[in-house]
């Protein structure tokens, strides 16, 4: 047994409307390249929130010689740590933008807080099976609007994501006294909504 590849996560979807599963992700069938589709927008979507297993802390950007400060292309968040100087900085593109001085020459290295995306492969697999299920619960949706299958979904849906909580306050050790920790955990669970 391994962790899910994207390729099973795909044909789970693809189950979930009775169709048959496919052999590799460039089979060409219609089906299975929305599956794929929604299956990367249910990951950014779930990843965006901000996970112990993809938000870098304290991480340095290195400026250019241009004094510009580039973001990598998979961050999907980012926030100048604070205390570090007067500047607002924010993400404008591809790179940090000085609202202060309306200007993206920062002139130094910054010290950051990332959430970055990571490939549906790089989860760990309490993430992986959540996206899935919540990918799939959207996809049958969409595909065959059944509100019975509709039904189930949502029950193993709201089971993975309970799994993936516990699998995040385990990982990231959090405790009461953790500001950013179970706090977060806490907002993250009463804001989730199965959309």
């Amino acid at each position: 047994m391994t962790p899910t590849t994207k390729l099973e996560a795909v044909n789970i979807m693809l189950s979930s409307i009775g169709d048959a599963p496919v052999n590799s992700l460039t089979s060409g069938l219609v089906d299975a390249e929305m599956a794929e589709t929604i299956l990367d927008a249910t990951s950014r979507d779930v990843q965006s929130q901000g996970w112990h297993f993809n938000t870098e802390i304290n991480f340095t950007l290195a400026q250019l010689a241009s004094g510009e400060v580039p973001i990598p292309s998979n961050c999907l968040k980012v926030d100048q740590i604070a205390g570090q100087s007067a500047r607002d900085l924010i993400q404008r593109g591809r790179k940090l933008y000085d609202r202060n001085n309306h200007t993206f020459i920062i002139g130094e290295s910054v010290k950051v807080d990332m959430v970055l995306l990571l490939d549906f492969e790089e989860l760990p697999e309490a993430a992986r099976r959540f996206v899935t299920l919540k990918a799939a619960r959207v996809f049958q949706d969409r595909a065959v609007g059944s509100a019975e299958l509709h039904g189930f979904q949502e029950k193993d849906e709201m089971r993975a994501w309970v799994e993936m909580k516990d699998a995040e306050a385990d990982t990231a050790d959090y405790s009461i006294f953790d500001n950013n920790g179970v706090s977060r955990v806490l907002d993250r669970s009463i804001s989730h909504k199965i959309n």
